[in-house]
């Protein structure tokens, strides 16, 4: 079976990847931050979609699809076209190098970021193992 990038049946998807991941609670072992994952109209997908993450110690306390951007105040936030989101999520585009080069653009503590790679590598190769299809 395969989850609609971006939704909500996906992030429960990586939800449960992430959980299953010894490799992933590992790098991300001393993480502590949440997250705004934003995906702007690109692509086959004709609204923003907002995804929040709150990642703490290798593990996601709580992930959902928010409607409104005010719901909460995440450390930070990372927002990118879907095109760019879908480079990401199939390894075609590091998320460092997104972050760096403004192909993702981040609010928040960039550098805090940069200073857990493992962390940020690990997480999208659980995106990459979650069975996805975008829309078209």
């Amino acid at each position: 079976m395969s989850f609609l990038f971006p939704s909500e049946e996906w992030l429960d998807a990586l939800v449960e990847e992430l959980k299953g991941n010894q490799q992933y609670r590992d790098a991300a072992k001393n993480w502590e931050g949440d997250f705004y994952f934003i995906i702007e109209p690109d692509e086959g997908l004709e609204e923003r979609v907002i995804a929040y993450m709150d990642l703490w110690h290798g593990d996601c306390r709580s992930a959902s699809v928010v409607t409104d951007e005010a719901d909460r105040n995440p450390e930070f936030r990372i927002r990118a076209p879907l095109g760019k989101w879908r480079k990401v999520l199939e390894k075609k585009l590091n998320p460092i190098q997104g972050m760096m080069t403004g192909q993702l653009k981040v609010s928040g503590n960039m550098m805090k970021i940069v200073r857990n790679p493992k962390a940020a590598i690990e997480l999208v190769n659980c995106c990459s193992r979650v069975p996805t299809v975008y829309p078209s």
